[in-house]
């Protein structure tokens, strides 16, 4: 038992890089993908319900009628399954700015993930890379506020939904909800680099 709690103590500085990589390769790979339609569809929900976002597309506004006569935000019926291309839908997501505001929201998340990742080396530059990982997870989960889709809608069926709205998290609730974690992990990373700058007595 003492030398794996001397293995755990020794190893600290290596499990905040761990982090540091972690973070990395989360941001590197979802940012890459916001290149792509599937993705961009993707988080149009999020973005056109949150008060922070909405601004940034063209149609976040607009309502329509669905097949049953409900007035719904229009990007509910250009919604693009994953895997499915329906060129109508591409079009409308076309005139929203869909994916020219994914194209640079996957910049800025790429951009974040190299900070934080330089932090290893460059504590000045980890610093902001912590900070802006630990802004950008509270964005997020503001979208557990702002976005319907988050939790089981009651769809009906067979029997009455036993289980829907708060607190049961959908598929995309659970992912936004995983960002406590980024949260957690920007701050330790912000703090180390902090510590780093302030031993070796250079200001920011």
């Amino acid at each position: 038992m003492n030398n794996l709690l001397n293995f755990l103590i020794n190893s600290q500085t290596n499990f905040i890089n761990l982090i540091r990589f972690a973070i990395f390769i989360v941001m590197i790979w979802i940012g890459g993908l916001k290149a792509y339609q599937y993705e961009a569809d993707g988080i149009v929900p999020f973005v056109t319900n949150s008060p922070f976002m909405s601004f940034f597309y063209e149609n976040a506004d607009k309502t329509a009628l669905n097949e049953e006569g409900k007035v719904v935000k229009e990007y509910v019926l250009h919604k693009n399954p994953e895997g499915k291309i329906v060129d109508k839908n591409i079009e409308w997501h076309k005139l929203n700015n869909t994916y020219i505001f994914s194209y640079g929201l996957g910049s800025v998340i790429v951009i974040i993930g190299f900070l934080t990742f330089s932090g290893i080396w460059f504590p000045k530059i980890g610093l902001w890379g912590g900070l802006l990982t630990f802004g950008m997870s509270i964005v997020t989960l503001t979208f557990l506020i702002s976005t319907p889709e988050v939790f089981v809608p009651n769809l009906g069926g067979d029997s009455p939904t036993p289980h829907y709205g708060f607190p049961y998290l959908s598929g995309a609730g659970r992912l936004v909800l995983k960002d406590i974690i980024m949260m957690a992990a920007g701050l330790i990373i912000a703090s180390d680099c902090a510590k780093k700058i302030k031993t070796t007595g250079k200001n920011v």
